[in-house]
């Protein structure tokens, strides 16, 4: 296995169970039961049924970033002279894809156990399981490396490659809080979210004009036209944030993505756009919740990250924030005062400061609470969906009864009681 990994041109085997397997058959003085373990672990946690050897291989392949994957992710390299480099390259890892398991030391004649592997999980949480798996299937019908090949480039085409390519959200974590760091000029790194709901947007109950307009930017920007930043403020519990988590759902075919980008990590967000310009997705960076009081200054670093910078954003990025506040700064009764103002020259210039940033989201949403028969409606709606039945009199009292009791008509309000139902 060694000859074939040393060979490879293109694909970089370091780090990976690849590399481990490799070093076992080649008698290198590491543990073999550990790695078999790994494999085994791995193929556990992604939920596989079958071949777990041809499915990490697979999972290898949609991983590894090099010139020739990045090349077809972007559907630009139908004569690209990289392809003859990959065609030799798919000739060492269809045999590494076919290599005899029972071969290696510890495994022997229990090879079965890896090549029908049953996982103890029925599903996994890794959002693109299945889509590993049904391009393993696709390589284990290749007779010839050039379908092999072929099929390798079929799924850059459609999923891309890495981590960009395989997950839907992404979290910002410091370079130097990484337990491994790499040599690298990157301050931060984008690490995958892989445990997340899968409502789509067909699950919001309610306020059909407000997803309308997200969905309608939202579409813009996926195919390639103008399309604007995007304010979604209003009350709490109204469906802000959970209209922008269906979106990842709803349009992850698509090449959408999401970065979820919290206050004090603004200083990453220009490091993390650099790597997002040549990559062939769509970004949305995500800030929930945003807010500012009179004394965090971080908004002005922002204003100048959505409009106003040297730096161009890329038109594959765009910013989504939801907000409690129609302007998403904190504002006082003397910001426009002039008359009253005791500290400052000119205090409607406070206001207008203030303003020029919500100014800068040329999509503005406002979710507002329901009156008293929308959140009725959208009470018997999730009753409908989680198949309760109830007298609707006494699902209409007890409903405002827990309205009353916690203060608020809400979405989420209505969603909670309708769970102390089940």
């Amino acid at each position: 296995m060694k000859k074939f990994t040393k060979q490879l041109r293109l694909f970089d085997t370091s780090g990976t169970l690849l590399e481990k397997f490799a070093e076992v058959c080649d008698g290198k003085d590491i543990k073999p039961t550990e790695t078999v373990g790994e494999l085994l672990d791995f193929a556990n946690i992604h939920a596989v049924k079958g071949n777990c050897w041809h499915y990490y291989m697979a999972y290898f392949i949609a991983s590894d970033v090099n010139a020739f994957s990045l090349a077809f992710e972007r559907k630009k390299a139908k004569d690209c002279a990289l392809l003859e480099f990959a065609r030799e390259d798919c000739k060492l890892l269809m045999q590494l894809f076919d290599y005899n398991i029972a071969s290696i030391p510890f495994v022997g004649d229990k090879a079965s156990l890896l090549t029908n592997f049953k996982a103890t999980e029925d599903f996994s949480v890794k959002p693109y399981a299945d889509i590993i798996a049904d391009f393993s299937h696709k390589l284990e019908d290749c007779n010839t490396a050039s379908q092999f090949l072929g099929e390798i480039i079929d799924f850059y085409s459609v999923y891309g490659v890495g981590d960009l390519g395989l997950n839907k959200a992404f979290r910002i974590i410091a370079q130097e809080s990484l337990p491994d760091k790499k040599i690298t000029h990157h301050k931060s790194q984008l690490l995958p979210i892989t445990n997340m709901n899968k409502k789509g947007l067909a699950d919001i109950v309610g306020y059909e004009l407000q997803k309308q307009k997200v969905i309608q930017n939202t579409e813009a920007f996926l195919d390639g036209k103008p399309a604007n930043n995007a304010l979604l403020y209003g009350d709490m519990g109204t469906g802000k944030s959970s209209t922008v988590k269906a979106l990842m759902n709803e349009y992850y075919d698509k090449g959408l993505r999401v970065i979820e980008v919290y206050k004090h990590q603004f200083s990453f967000i220009s490091d993390i756009i650099s790597r997002l310009s040549g990559r062939n997705y769509k970004f949305i960076l995500y800030l929930d919740d945003l807010s500012f009081d009179d004394f965090e200054v971080e908004y002005k670093y922002f204003k100048a990250i959505i409009d106003g910078g040297l730096e161009v954003k890329p038109d594959n990025v765009l910013i989504y924030a939801t907000s409690n506040r129609r302007h998403i700064i904190k504002e006082n009764y003397s910001d426009g005062n002039d008359i009253n103002s005791m500290d400052e020259l000119h205090k409607s210039d406070t206001k207008n400061e203030k303003l020029s940033l919500v100014a800068r989201f040329g999509l503005s949403v406002y979710y507002p609470s329901p009156d008293q028969q929308e959140f009725l409606n959208i009470v018997h709606e999730l009753a409908k969906r989680y198949a309760i039945e109830i007298d609707e009199e006494k699902l209409n009292k007890q409903a405002l009864t827990w309205a009353i009791r916690n203060g608020v008509k809400s979405g989420r309000m209505a969603e909670q009681f309708i769970l102390t139902l089940l």
